[in-house]
């Protein structure tokens, strides 16, 4: 029905999460009736950002340099660490501009019955890097589901004799809830109303 470029385009727009065929066929009807200087700068950033894309050597959160903004600000409160699942996580809590301390991105959480455990996470890093420097708190800010509470432990294990101070972000987020979703309001009660891991 459609010309193949024009179903092409579709298509890709269908790639998308949360994208069905109409809202699909709407985007692409938009971008072929915009001018050309529009689309090229839509399509360029695009390929840009994935070819510029990476992770922080030091956080794992994403940049397009070698170490990203926050890492190498040396204005960052160097004692406090705050262990997220995903680097979006870490663009929510900059949001609200309260957290003024580090971040550490895991790849994931331990999920044994998805056969996930810690290694496929990049628990090593964290606990190197916790090694290597002088925290005083780490906070585990992950959704409070069964993973999470299952990561968030294994690490508070783990750290168990370093004289660290494990705390977790309160549950003022709905169980099974992604991070993303929270409104920073909420995200933020959390947060300070963060509890010490027994």
């Amino acid at each position: 029905m459609y010309p193949e470029s024009l179903k092409n385009l579709i298509e890709s727009f269908k790639m998308l999460p949360g994208i069905g065929e109409k809202t699909a066929e709407r985007l692409a009807f938009f971008i072929i009736n915009e001018d050309e200087d529009k689309t090229s700068f839509f399509s360029d950033s695009i390929k840009k950002a994935k070819q510029n894309i990476k992770k922080c050597t030091i956080c794992n959160g994403i940049t397009d340099k070698e170490i990203c903004d926050l890492c190498s600000d040396e204005n960052r409160d160097k004692k406090t660490l705050c262990v997220v699942e995903d680097p979006k996580s870490i663009f929510l809590f900059e949001k609200i501009g309260t957290y003024k301390g580090e971040y550490h991105v895991l790849e994931g959480l331990i999920s044994p019955l998805d056969g996930i455990d810690p290694d496929d996470i990049g628990i090593s890093k964290l606990i190197d890097r916790i090694q290597k420097n002088k925290y005083n708190e780490i906070i585990i800010a992950v959704k409070p589901s069964v993973e999470g509470e299952t990561t968030a432990l294994y690490i508070k294990k783990i750290i168990d004799g370093m004289n660290i101070k494990v705390t977790r972000i309160a549950s003022g987020i709905p169980i099974g809830t992604d991070i993303e979703y929270i409104d920073s309001m909420t995200l933020e009660r959390a947060l300070n109303d963060r509890k010490e891991i027994a």
